[in-house]
């Protein structure tokens, strides 16, 4: 379009699933892609595709709040290196809806490399707390931004993609750092989330709840956040 009626569309970083009308809190998923990849980050991919069942779950761990859930639009499929792109789209993500709803409390729920930029963007000053699934954690990755936040990770200890034991050691150095941490296995778990996904729906979503609202979500994951000390499911 050209001459005087030409607008420019600005993209949103934010799907909105469900909500959104004056809400009392957020949940933003974040699914998975890969290490590099330039080509467009599309939502019929697998990787978007898996985290669907997770919106349902948080619905019904969180049925008293009116709670927006919405997903994070990448821009990309992979992560690229030093650009750290998904987490790029998280932060604008974040800042796109503090700007439509206020300084409502976040928590960010991601999977594989999303739940690398879910813990890379725990900083950002309405996020409450972190729930990562099977998060991609290289060895080096900061912590300070988990300071004062609730971080809970999930991973099956199947796992061939990434490593649990990467989690469990990331969650110990936070929780020294003053995170308050819960590192949950699933045993028998893979990284797609299909062997036993009933087990990862339900938890996640309870850790969620139990983030927002301390005492009235799941009761093992409020166990493990005051341990600190890995469990299996």
């Amino acid at each position: 379009m050209s001459g005087s009626n030409a607008r420019t569309v600005e993209r949103s970083n934010v799907r909105i699933m469900s909500g959104g009308a004056d809400p009392h809190a957020a949940v933003l998923v974040l699914h998975g892609g890969r290490e590099t990849g330039r080509e467009p980050s599309r939502p019929w991919h697998l990787a978007a595709l898996r985290m669907r069942p997770f919106f349902a779950a948080v619905g019904r761990a969180v049925p008293e709040q009116r709670l927006l859930i919405g997903s994070v639009r990448y821009r990309y499929r992979g992560w690229n290196g030093s650009s750290a792109d998904p987490l790029r789209d998280t932060e604008q993500a974040l800042a796109e809806l503090a700007s439509r709803v206020g300084d409502v409390p976040v928590v960010l729920l991601g999977h594989s490399m999303g739940g690398r930029a879910a813990l890379r963007a725990a900083g950002a000053a309405q996020v409450r707390g972190v729930v990562a699934l099977a998060p991609w954690c290289p060895d080096g990755e900061p912590t300070d931004q988990l300071q004062d936040r609730t971080a809970v990770v999930l991973h099956g200890d199947g796992d061939r993609i990434t490593d649990p034991r990467a989690s469990t050691e990331m969650m110990r150095r936070a929780r020294a750092q003053g995170a308050r941490t819960a590192t949950l296995i699933v045993a028998g778990g893979d990284h797609a989330m299909l062997r036993r996904g009933p087990v990862w729906h339900r938890i996640a979503a309870g850790a969620v709840a139990e983030v927002l609202a301390p005492g009235t979500g799941e009761p093992l994951v409020r166990r493990a956040v005051e341990s600190g000390e890995p469990c299996t499911l």
